[in-house]
C-alpha cells in the first residue's frame, strides 16, 4: 500500500500532493481514457517523479478509483436536491439547470463518468447498481407521483431522468462537437442550451 495512503494522519503537504496528482490524473484520465492513460502521463501532468506519485497511490487504478469515487457524489448531489414538495416543473427544471451547470462547470469530470460507462462500469457497477439506482428510483417514485396527480403531464419518470441526462452532459461530453458546429455561437452555448432546454421540458411536463 501507498505509505501516504497508510497514514492514518496526513500532513498538509500530503494533502496538497494528493490533490494535486489526482487534478492531473482527471486531465489525462479526461483525454486518453483509462486505458490509454499511464502512470508516467500522470506524473508528468502533476510535476512529479513517478516513484513520488507511487508514494501517495499504489497504481493508476488507485487513482482512478479515488477520483470516481469522489465524482459519484458530485454527480448526484444535483439529483438528490429535486424536493416532493416543492413545485413539480419548479423542481425538475431546476434540476436540468443543475446538470447542464455541471457540463459546463465540470467537463472533465463528466468525460471521466462517461468513459467509464463506455467500457460497462467496470470499476463503478456496484455503486451504480447500489447508491445510484436507489436514489434514481426514489426520484422516479416522486415524478410518478406529480404525474398521477396530473400536477405534470404523465411521462415515464425513467426516461425523462435520462433525457436530462443525456440532453445536458451532452454538452461535456461532446463538447469538441458543439463547438465545431455552432462556430461563433459556441461562446453562448450553455445560456442558449438552458433557454431550449427549459423550454422544451417545460412544454413536456406541463398539464
Amino acid at each position: 500500500m501507498a505509505r501516504a495512503a497508510a497514514s492514518k494522519t496526513r500532513t498538509r503537504i500530503q494533502r496538497e500532493k494528493t490533490e494535486l496528482i489526482l487534478t492531473a490524473a482527471l486531465e489525462v484520465f479526461a483525454t486518453y481514457g483509462y486505458r490509454g492513460s499511464t502512470i508516467d502521463q500522470i506524473a508528468g501532468q502533476a510535476g512529479l517523479s513517478k516513484p513520488n506519485l507511487l508514494y501517495y497511490f499504489d497504481n493508476k487504478d488507485a487513482i482512478h478509483s479515488r477520483l470516481l469515487e469522489r465524482l459519484l457524489e458530485t454527480w448526484l448531489a444535483p439529483l438528490h436536491a429535486l424536493d416532493e414538495n416543492g413545485e413539480p416543473i419548479t423542481e425538475i427544471l431546476a434540476y436540468v439547470t443543475r446538470k447542464l451547470e455541471m457540463a459546463r462547470d465540470f467537463p472533465r469530470e463528466s468525460r471521466l463518468f462517461a468513459n467509464e460507462i463506455l467500457q460497462g462500469a467496470p470499476r463503478i457497477l456496484d455503486q451504480i447498481a447500489g447508491p445510484l439506482k436507489t436514489l434514481v428510483d426514489e426520484k422516479a417514485l416522486i415524478i410518478r407521483g406529480w404525474s398521477q396527480q396530473n400536477q405534470i403531464a404523465p411521462v415515464d419518470p425513467y426516461h425523462l431522468i435520462f433525457s436530462i441526462w443525456s440532453t445536458t452532459q451532452h454538452y461535456a461530453d461532446f463538447d469538441t462537437q458543439v463547438s465545431v458546429v455552432l462556430g461563433p455561437r459556441a461562446a453562448t452555448r450553455f445560456d442558449d442550451a438552458a433557454r431550449h432546454l427549459t423550454d422544451m421540458f417545460t412544454k413536456l411536463l406541463r398539464p
